[in-house]
């Protein structure tokens, strides 16, 4: 089981960041509200991690807090709910946002998110709304400042690469482009244009 990883960014490509820890890169999907939090290229992180093992791949998921990763380890215990969609689920709003969806019963805002339908939204209420209670007090705001990248990449760069995410979290390649298209400003960056692409789907 790996269950942290200290090492240097080498590569980020939402939602995926490459960390070389001794000499060997490990690839590592993190939500998108834990992403935002990553320094630059060349930069050392701390990321604790969750080890998925399936019959056809071994990945792993990483997390900036402890209480983030006991969060993503309570949804894959919901019934229909596996990595990749409580991974989507953390992308797509914060640990405090879903808490408080749990919290007061909001299945219009989670079935909004990839995925989720309205009988997986009713399951997490009804599985999580008491596991959730410790969670509250525990998280700590997730900021949403962002690093300035030191490459500077193409509109149609940037545009790719935030449309590439959002297919990586479970969107339809069509409905990724146009929720993509509907944010986009001049000047944006890829982490910026993924941030306000799903909280305009919310």
């Amino acid at each position: 089981m790996i269950g942290r990883l200290r090492g240097t960014i080498i590569e980020k490509q939402p939602p995926k960041v490459l960390i070389e820890v001794g000499g060997v890169g490990y690839e590592v999907f993190m939500p998108m509200t834990c992403f935002y939090e990553l320094p630059d290229n060349g930069q050392e992180v701390i990321v604790l991690t969750h080890f998925a093992v399936r019959e056809d791949a071994q990945i792993l998921y990483g997390f900036n807090q402890e209480q983030e990763r006991e969060l993503f380890r309570e949804l894959i215990k919901v019934n229909g709910v596996g990595p990749k969609l409580a991974l989507a689920i953390l992308s797509g709003m914060s640990a405090q946002q879903f808490i408080s969806a749990v919290e007061q019963g909001e299945i219009k805002t989670l079935v909004k998110l990839p995925g989720v339908g309205t009988k997986t939204a009713e399951r997490l209420i009804v599985e999580m709304k008491d596991r959730l209670k410790r969670f509250a007090e525990q998280l700590s705001p997730i900021s949403t400042v962002i690093e300035a990248s030191s490459v500077k990449k193409s509109s149609n760069q940037i545009e790719s690469e935030a449309v590439s995410a959002l297919i990586a979290l479970g969107y339809k390649p069509q409905e990724a482009s146009r929720i993509i298209n509907k944010v986009i400003l001049p000047d944006m960056d890829c982490e910026t244009l993924i941030r306000e692409a799903l909280k305009s789907a919310l």
